[in-house]
C-alpha cells in the first residue's frame, strides 16, 4: 500500500505528493532487497521494537551517519473518534498540546489552576447563554444583553488574570535552545502526530518534555486558541473554494461514517467546545497504550529503552478506547453536489472502496499511479497535454483516511473555455478504458520502477522512516504490514485492474462535487455588490 498526502494548492486543485515514502520500508524491509538499495543489514533486521507495561510501543532504527535523531509520536486518534456535537476536538487538542504542562509554560501553576478552573466555569456558562439566546427566536431584551455583557466581561477579566501566569511558547523555546528543529504536529481522520529532530545527546531533554506533555497537559489559553481554530476554519473551509468544495463533497459521500465530518470540525461545534470536554477527550485517547514512538538516527537502543522506561513508563495506561461501530451503508445511486463560489470551476469524483488490509487496496494504488502519477500518466497526457481540457488533474487512492473503507477520488480543474462536464466525461472514458483494455505489462513495470526510484531518494530520510514506522504501527497495528507491499503491488495483474474497475467504478457508487463559478456585478441603483 502506498499512502499519499493530499493538499489543497493555491492553484485550485487537489495535488498529490508521496509522503517520505512508504517504499522506504516496502523495499528495504523486504527479505531480499535489490543490491542497489542495500545499506548493510536489511531494515527488517534493524527495526527494534519494545513495548512498555503501560502499552506504549517504541520502534527504533540505528543510523550513525550524523549525530541526530528523528522522533515521531503517533496517537491512534483523529476526527473519526469524535462524538456528534463535539467535532473538531482532536484538532483543537493538537493546538492545546503546545500550551505546556504543570511545569512548562507557567510561572506559578498552583495559582494559575484556580483561575483556569473559574475561567472554564464562566466560559462554559457564557457559551450556554449565547446558545440559548440564539435559539430564542426573538430580540434580546436589554436585561438579557446586560447579563450577557457581564459574563463576557468576567471571561475577559479571567483571561487577563490567567495570562499573567503564562510563559508563551516555552515548549518550543526549550527545544530550540537544545538544537531541536522541525517541531510540528498534524491531525487527520485516523491519527495525530507530533514530530521533532534533535541532536542525539539531547534525548533526555526530549523524553522529559514529551512524557510531561503526555501525562500533565494544561489547557491554558483555551478560549484564545479556540478562536484561532475558528479563524483557521474560516480561512481553510468557509472562505476557500477548495476547502468548501471538498467539505461538501466528502459529507455527501459519507452519510453515516465519521469520515464525512471535516477534521477541523463544524463551526457551531467548535464554538461550543469546552475545556472539560477537551480534557475528557485527552484522557480517553492520548494514553501511552494508544501511542507509538518511532526513533531513527544516532541512538543506542538499550539506552533509549531505559530512558523511555524511566520517563514514559510512569504514565498509567488509559482505559480502552471506544470502538467505532458505524459502517457506511452501501451507496445505491449517484450523488451530486454543487458549491457556488467566485472562483474557477473544479470537479471532484469519488468512488467508495475498501480500506487498509483489503486485497483490492493495492490495486487502487496501481490505478492511482496509472491515471495521474507523472507527466506521462494517462489523465495527465490526455486531459492536460493533448486535449488541453484541464489545467490540472489528480487522484488519491485513500481519501480521506485509510483505516475504514474510503474513497478513490479524481479531481480536475477545467482549462477555459472547457467545462467541468467535458472534463468529467473524459475522465469517465479513461475509467471505462480500464474496464475494457488490459493495461500493458510495460506500463505496470513502469509503476514498480517509479517506486524503486523513489526508494533511492527516500532512504536518506530519518524522519521519513520514523514517520512510516509509526504510521503503520498505528493504522495497521503492526509496522510489518508493509513488509511485502512492494511485492503485492508488483503482483497486480491487468485482470485485477479490469475486475476492480468494473466492480467499483460504477455510476451508483459515485459521488460528484462541482465548484460552480458565479459572477459578481455592481447593482448601480442600490450601490451594493450582488451575486448572481
Amino acid at each position: 500500500m502506498i499512502i499519499h498526502a493530499s493538499r489543497f494548492t493555491p492553484g485550485g486543485f487537489l495535488a498529490k505528493r508521496t509522503l517520505a515514502l512508504v517504499v522506504v520500508l516496502v523495499c528495504s524491509l523486504s527479505p531480499a532487497p535489490s543490491p542497489s538499495f542495500a545499506e548493510g543489514p536489511s531494515l527488517a533486521d534493524r527495526v527494534i521494537e519494545h513495548k512498555l507495561a503501560n502499552g506504549l510501543t517504541v520502534l527504533m532504527v540505528e543510523r550513525h551517519q550524523t549525530p541526530v535523531v528523528s522522533i515521531n509520536i503517533t496517537f491512534g486518534v483523529g476526527g473519526v473518534n469524535e462524538q456528534v456535537g463535539q467535532t473538531g476536538l482532536a484538532h483543537l487538542y493538537e493546538h492545546m498540546a503546545f500550551k505546556g504542562t504543570r511545569t512548562v509554560g507557567t510561572k506559578d501553576f498552583d495559582k494559575e489552576k484556580l483561575t483556569l478552573a473559574e475561567l472554564s466555569r464562566v466560559g462554559t456558562l457564557l457559551d450556554q447563554r449565547q446558545r440559548e439566546l440564539a435559539k430564542k427566536g426573538s430580540a434580546v431584551t436589554p436585561e438579557e444583553q446586560a447579563a450577557l455583557d457581564a459574563l463576557q466581561k468576567q471571561v475577559t477579566d479571567l483571561q487577563a488574570q490567567a495570562g499573567q501566569y503564562v510563559v508563551g511558547n516555552e515548549m518550543a523555546l526549550l527545544y530550540q535552545r537544545h538544537g531541536g528543529v522541525g517541531l510540528n504536529a498534524s491531525t487527520g481522520k485516523d491519527l495525530t502526530r507530533y514530530t521533532i529532530n534533535l541532536p542525539a545527546n539531547r534525548l533526555p531533554v526530549w523524553a522529559a518534555i514529551e512524557a510531561d506533555r503526555m501525562a500533565n497537559p494544561v489547557l491554558r489559553e483555551f478560549y484564545k486558541e479556540r478562536g484561532v481554530v475558528m479563524e483557521e476554519r474560516r480561512l481553510r473551509n468557509d472562505d476557500s473554494p477548495n476547502g468548501l468544495l471538498f467539505e461538501t463533497f466528502t459529507s455527501a459521500a459519507f452519510r453515516a461514517h465519521p469520515y464525512g465530518v471535516p477534521t477541523i470540525g463544524w463551526g457551531s461545534d467548535i464554538l461550543s467546545l469546552t475545556p472539560e470536554a477537551t480534557e475528557a477527550f485527552f484522557k480517553t485517547y492520548y494514553g501511552p497504550n494508544n501511542a507509538t514512538i518511532a526513533l531513527v538516527g544516532d541512538i543506542n537502543p538499550k539506552e533509549v529503552i531505559a530512558l523511555i522506561e524511566r520517563t514514559f513508563g510512569k504514565i498509567p495506561a488509559a482505559t480502552a478506547t471506544p470502538e467505532i461501530m458505524t459502517v457506511e451503508p452501501e451507496q445505491r445511486g449517484e450523488r451530486r453536489v454543487e458549491v457556488e463560489f467566485d472562483a474557477e470551476p473544479i470537479v471532484a469524483i469519488g468512488y467508495h472502496k475498501p480500506g487498509l488490509g483489503h486485497p483490492d487496496d493495492e490495486v487502487f494504488d496501481v490505478i492511482d499511479e496509472i491515471l495521474t502519477d507523472g507527466l506521462t500518466s494517462r489523465l495527465q497526457t490526455i486531459l492536460v497535454r493533448e486535449k488541453r481540457l484541464a489545467a490540472s488533474v489528480g487522484s488519491d487512492a485513500n481519501y480521506p483516511g485509510v483505516r475504514a473503507p474510503n474513497l478513490f477520488i479524481l479531481t480536475a480543474t477545467p482549462l477555459a473555455p472547457h467545462t467541468t462536464a467535458e472534463v468529467e466525461a473524459a475522465i469517465y472514458a479513461e475509467l471505462e478504458r480500464l474496464k475494457t483494455e488490459p493495461v500493458p505489462a510495460k506500463e505496470l513495470q513502469k509503476i514498480v520502477n517509479n517506486i524503486d526510484a523513489d526508494l533511492v531518494r527516500a532512504l536518506r530520510s530519518n524522519s521519513g522512516l520514523a514517520s512510516q514506522l509509526a504510521l503503520f504501527q498505528t493504522v495497521a497495528g503492526d509496522w510489518r504490514h508493509v513488509l511485502k507491499s512492494r511485492d503485492r503491488i508488483a503482483a497486480v495483474t491487468p485482470a485485477d485492474i479490469q475486475r476492480v474497475a468494473k466492480q467499483y467504478f460504477t455510476k451508483s457508487n459515485r459521488t460528484v462535487g462541482t465548484l460552480v463559478k458565479y459572477a459578481r456585478e455592481k447593482n448601480l441603483t442600490a450601490g451594493n455588490e450582488v451575486a448572481r
